[in-house]
């Protein structure tokens, strides 16, 4: 069973790597989600990833802002 510091690591990982992957920085990000209408500053962004600590929405926004349609949870 995970704990919740397992949990958050694991979520942060998955919008770093997608983030990495798509080589999108938090500035860039910021931008992005100012188009899809969500104001946040590159440095809240960065205090948010780095914690693993927000909400499944901004998760969600993240994704959609960098234009993620699929999400792989595990390699099976």
């Amino acid at each position: 069973m995970k704990t919740e510091n397992e949990w958050a690591n694991w979520v942060k990982g998955m919008l770093k790597g997608e983030l990495k992957r798509r080589n999108i920085t938090y500035e860039q990000l910021a931008q992005k989600l100012q188009e899809v209408g969500v104001n946040e500053t590159p440095a809240a962004i960065a205090n948010k990833i780095s914690r693993g600590r927000f909400t499944a929405v901004f998760f969600l926004q993240c994704l959609d802002a960098i234009g993620v349609s699929n999400l792989r949870l595990r390699d099976e």
